[in-house]
């Protein structure tokens, strides 16, 4: 076994492997939606998200939270996207301090344009040299490493929820 302050030959190698393989498919992921969309990395998941999203609406705390992105970064991003008529923002009707996001008709254009090339970026760079149970055990560990860092996120990642509100009150008392 290794000394708890190192990786192990096989970690090491599967780490650097990890690094590589996301470094390199968000460069392509990123180099086509900048193409095809003229779409940041993050402005193409808060569409995305958006699209999924029940309505095409999503408050901004839980936009920052899915992206896991700062909300000062996310409000300038959201900004970006609304000045080119992408989505709009305004006051949440259920609650006031709430801002609300919604893909507009013009947002749902531009991810039609680039789902069909990031698709085949994606498939063409990730999942051509997997099988099917590759792919099966690849979402088995990369949902469970997901789960793990979600269970003590970074703040950007973190619920909003009234019990976190209070846990962190308390914690920064």
């Amino acid at each position: 076994m290794s000394h708890p302050a190192q990786l192990s030959p096989l970690e090491l190698s599967a780490y650097f492997a990890f690094t590589e393989v996301s470094s390199l498919l968000r460069h392509e992921v990123e180099k086509q939606l900048r193409d095809v969309g003229k779409l940041s990395y993050v402005q193409f998941q808060l569409l995305a998200r958006l699209g999924d999203a029940s309505g095409g609406s999503l408050r901004m705390t839980d936009l920052a939270d899915g992206v896991v992105y700062s909300r000062s970064g996310l409000t300038y991003q959201a900004q970006v996207l609304e000045e080119r008529g992408l989505v709009t923002r305004a006051p949440s009707p259920e609650d006031e301090r709430s801002t609300l996001v919604t893909l507009t008709d013009a947002g749902r254009g531009v991810l039609a344009e680039v789902f069909p090339g990031h698709i085949a970026v994606v498939r063409g760079l990730l999942f051509e040299s997997l099988d099917d149970g590759d792919v099966e055990v690849l979402e088995r560990v990369m949902t469970r490493v997901s789960g793990h860092l979600r269970a003590n996120p970074p703040r950007s990642a973190g619920g909003r929820g009234k019990a976190t509100r209070a846990v962190r009150t308390i914690a920064d008392a």
